[in-house]
């Protein structure tokens, strides 16, 4: 009888070890070959992207790569199943700098263009990006005071639109640029907070993305709370949860 039970005991665990296993084996595939939780650390996409918003990235919008999977084990180069990122795209890529860390940006210039910022304005091969004033933005400044700041709706040459804010007016330090050409199979990205956004401009820190540093498209934010607020602190998220903002579609 003892030995029945001590049987029955140990075949219990190991189907529990089983399924823990089984359901750790789903998640690594969902988040390799599907989808991965990202979150928002720095403001240098507001409007479009608070910190505090919490989204899905596909991973199968551009492809896989080794930068696909966690701690980017360098099984293989290039993509597989490639497809190129669409002008105006938040993407999430490696920092081509070290490979390691996770940046996002909006894709602003693909392989060959021409992009230089003049005026505040964008160029693409030449020409200006449209830019519609609206209105203003209330956000903080660099100092962290309240303030309302221009927004303007930017409208791509396929129609494609969005907003951006201009903390400093346009006479911020990347606010005129020289021309930078896009080599091949490479990325210009930019950040929406235009004045607040280490980016594809900033050579040294940031510079052209290539292909291979692709993580994934922004599709959707599935969570967001105040800035400041504790994730963990879950009984104080019906006066910090932003409501309005849940399941918004990125664009």
């Amino acid at each position: 009888m003892g030995v029945t039970v001590k049987k029955k005991e140990e075949e219990g665990l190991w189907e529990t070890i089983k399924v823990i296993i089984q359901a750790l084996l789903i998640a690594v595939v969902v988040r390799t070959v599907l989808f991965q939780p990202f979150n928002i650390p720095s403001g240098s996409l507001i409007p479009t992207l608070l910190i505090g918003d919490y989204l899905f990235v596909s991973k199968y919008a551009y492809g896989y790569s080794k930068h696909s999977m966690p701690f980017s084990p360098p099984l293989f180069s290039g993509r597989i199943f490639g497809s190129e990122p669409k002008r105006g795209d938040i993407a999430v890529f490696k920092l081509p700098k070290d490979n390691s860390t996770d940046y996002i940006k909006r894709v602003v210039g693909l392989p060959g263009d021409r992009i230089q910022v003049i005026g505040g304005v964008l160029h693409i091969n030449g020409q200006p990006v449209q830019r519609e004033r609206v209105d203003d933005y209330q956000t903080v400044d660099e100092y962290g005071r309240s303030t309302a700041v221009p927004r303007y709706k930017e409208t791509f040459p396929d129609g494609s639109s969005h907003f951006v804010i201009e903390l400093k007016g346009d006479r911020a330090y990347w606010d005129n640029t020289e021309v930078y050409t896009v080599k091949p199979g490479h990325y210009f990205m930019m950040g929406d907070n235009r004045d607040n956004s280490t980016d594809s401009r900033d050579e040294a820190n940031v510079g052209q993305v290539p292909a291979e540093n692709l993580v994934g498209r922004a599709e959707i934010i599935f969570f967001s709370i105040d800035e400041g607020a504790s994730l963990w602190r879950f009984w104080e998220w019906p006066q910090h949860i932003r409501w309005n903002r849940l399941f918004e579609r990125i664009h």
